[in-house]
């Protein structure tokens, strides 16, 4: 595939100004599918199901198999509607958008069109520097996810140069929540920014709901990123391309940019841009076209026959807006305050989309201040490494728990990020590869006092001057029990021990 041409990101922006949409798909964590008792694949109990055994004949598009709709699902989406500010609709009516789907049964996707659920919100999300910026929200409707494709056989797992693929339906049906928002103008340089900034809070919205686990990359939570450019001075809008199913903030981000810069050398060129899908590769950073992007028309949307329209109470919907948990900017602020954080240890968990995670940390028992180290330090390096989000490599119980081990002085620091990386290789908890690999602090006196003696006595001149009282000489005997020690050995208990045996206690 030919590399494309990519303008100067700066330049870009000097000759064109960039007009930004968001559809974010949710996948709700309800027992069961959106429109059959199928056990539901989005939530956590069932996640690790084997293919095709969270299956129901509505899934599977079965003749005479009729959808009955979740309202649990209903609730968690009229709960979400709010969140963002919208109004709830008192009628709203499902209706069946057609076009291919190898991966959904009856060849239809069961959505809502001219008659959503929620209508005419705004978020307002935090840049970096404390600045702020509202999100128009056009809509949010409810719709079933379409299944999984996996290709085999060829070298990308693409379908390009796959030899066939296989279906699995576990994941068609499952209840999902599309969120649209209106063009997004006025981002400037800012844009990639705004786009990770975006969907940082809507995944913190959904999870202070308890609607979703909002795993990116489980595909809980998916963003589709639409990028135009028009020339600066002109109304018209630009023709936009829609980048699908991009799976973390960082790749939202990076796709933004990259869009950013491919239009503007395109159009720079004397060129159109063409109104498609393009797909994101995380392993190069660049887009891939996909395939024409078709409007509303085409997918040939007819009322679904048989679903009657949802129709919720005036008490049913007090009675969630009364549950609703806090603006995610009053989130924050109080999340700061609680955490005790200043302003730049602040904005460094929530610039990487942490808060989350810091948060579930905290509430496994570590202190803010570790949390806050483990997740913006060590594991974020790491993922940063593997190209991942940090949340893809651990879960905030694991860490507490390393934390812990750290507390107790069965880890030093050091020891503890090997621990760590053993438990992202999928060795077990923090405590079983601290067991395998035998990475516990030696407390033993006994064997720190024979390490000491060993090194004393290849360092008698170190040993003569700490016995002058020049302790500072102690740091080249600390540094060769360690490296006999392997590391397992607790830095301040040595140099004590050091002292004694040297007569400086």
């Amino acid at each position: 595939m030919a590399k494309d041409a990519l303008m100067d990101f700066d330049k870009a922006l000097e000759l064109f100004e960039p007009v930004l949409g968001f559809e974010v798909h949710v996948e709700l964590n309800t027992q069961t599918k959106m429109f059959s008792s199928a056990g539901n694949p989005a939530n956590s109990a069932n996640h690790d199901a084997a293919p095709n055994t969270l299956v129901a004949p509505v899934d599977m598009g079965l003749p005479g198999s009729l959808p009955v709709v979740n309202e649990t699902a209903v609730r968690y989406s009229i709960s979400l509607g709010l969140a963002l500010g919208c109004s709830i609709a008192p009628s709203s009516r499902f209706a069946r958008k057609n076009y291919f789907y190898p991966d959904l049964g009856k060849n239809y996707q069961i959505s809502q069109y001219d008659e959503p659920i929620a209508f005419e919100g705004s978020v307002e999300i935090e840049l970096e520097g404390g600045d702020t910026i509202v999100v128009p929200i056009e809509r949010a409707h409810m719709e079933e996810d379409a299944g999984k494709l996996t290709h085999m056989g060829g070298s990308t797992g693409r379908i390009q140069g796959a030899e066939y693929s296989l279906v699995d339906y576990n994941r068609a049906g499952v209840p999902l929540v599309e969120i649209v928002t209106k063009p997004i103008f006025g981002t400037e340089h800012r844009a990639p920014e705004v786009a990770k900034a975006y969907v940082a809070a809507i995944r913190d919205i959904v999870r202070s709901l308890g609607i979703s686990e909002a795993r990116m990359e489980r595909g809980n939570l998916r963003c589709d990123a639409n990028v135009s450019l028009r020339p600066r001075g002109q109304e018209k809008l630009g023709t936009r391309t829609e980048t699908k199913n991009v799976n973390s903030m960082r790749s939202v981000e990076r796709a933004v940019r990259y869009e950013i810069q491919r239009q503007a050398a395109i159009l720079a060129g004397g060129g159109t841009i063409t109104q498609e899908t393009r797909h994101w590769h995380e392993d190069t950073g660049r887009t891939s076209p996909g395939r024409p992007k078709s409007d509303a028309d085409d997918y040939r949307y007819f009322p679904e026959p048989d679903l009657l329209p949802v129709e919720p109470s005036e008490e049913l919907i007090a009675e969630l807006r009364a549950g609703l948990p806090e603006a995610p900017s009053v989130y924050r602020r109080r999340l700061k305050t609680d955490w005790g954080f200043t302003d730049l240890e602040f904005q460094d968990v929530a610039n990487g989309g942490l808060l989350a995670e810091v948060e579930a940390t905290i509430a496994a028992g570590a202190t803010p201040a570790s949390a806050r180290k483990w997740w913006t330090g060590e594991i974020t390096r790491l993922a940063n490494a593997q190209g991942t989000e940090p949340a893809a490599l651990v879960t905030p119980e694991s860490v507490a728990e390393l934390q812990k081990l750290v507390d107790a002085g069965t880890l030093t620091d050091k020891l503890a990020r090997q621990v760590l990386e053993g438990v992202i290789a999928g060795e077990g908890t923090p405590q079983e590869v601290v067991d395998a690999r035998g990475l516990a602090v030696v407390s033993d006196d006994g064997a720190l006092i024979a390490a000491i003696d060993d090194a004393l006595a290849a360092q008698p001149d170190v040993l003569a001057k700490i016995q002058d009282g020049k302790v500072q000489a102690a740091g080249a005997v600390i540094g060769a029990v360690m490296k006999a020690m392997k590391g397992q050995a607790d830095a301040a208990r040595v140099r004590e021990l050091i002292l004694e045996r040297a007569g400086q206690s």
